[in-house]
């Protein structure tokens, strides 16, 4: 094909299927030695290809939280020097406050845990894999695991701010300005 010409349609769509397969083949390749993120991959990776082939649902901001562990999480604000301890203030009997904690223990999520429980007719597990399972296999799971975590961390944010108010800590105080936006252009 020389330069300019343009390809069939037919052409067009077998091509961008081929690089479809390609990037999934690298994908897996790439989940296989993960660096980061070992839940959410042994969570993702074994229905990845239904995972990408699903109809339904998206990511919002706080699903992805939960999925990822990266949000208003005792473990993950101490981590990055927010909170001087990884604890929960929501249960005050856990010593370390996780995705997984308010996912599948946390006392005061209990009504929003009946809930989705319910919805997805889980029998006994939440465990992340449980739930991304949930998620891909039906559009109310996705919805019902969904609505779960934007109630939770609501709740949890709201949490958070009235702590960055009432604290003289620097670390916890609430920071002024506008927080930085990464630039996702590409180069």
């Amino acid at each position: 094909m020389g330069r300019g010409e343009r390809l069939a349609p037919r052409q067009v769509e077998a091509r961008r299927a081929e690089l479809r397969q390609e990037v999934i083949a690298e994908w897996e390749q790439r989940l296989a030695q993960p660096t980061a993120g070992h839940a959410t991959i042994a969570a993702v990776r074994p229905i990845l290809k239904e995972w990408l082939e699903r109809r339904h649902g998206a990511l919002s901001f706080r699903l992805t939280q939960v999925l990822t562990g990266h949000g208003c999480f005792g473990k993950f604000l101490c981590r990055i020097g927010r909170e001087p301890t990884p604890e929960c203030h929501h249960c005050g009997i856990c010593s370390e406050d996780s995705s997984l904690h308010t996912l599948v223990e946390c006392p005061a999520w209990a009504t929003q845990r009946r809930d989705l429980a319910a919805a997805v007719d889980a029998a006994g597990s939440l465990s992340l894999p449980a739930v991304v399972s949930y998620m891909v296999g039906s559009e109310e799971g996705w919805n019902a695991v969904a609505s779960f975590c934007e109630d939770v961390m609501v709740a949890k944010e709201k949490a958070e701010r009235e702590r960055e108010t009432s604290t003289t800590l620097p670390a916890r105080s609430r920071r002024s300005g506008r927080r930085r936006v990464a630039d996702l252009r590409p180069p």
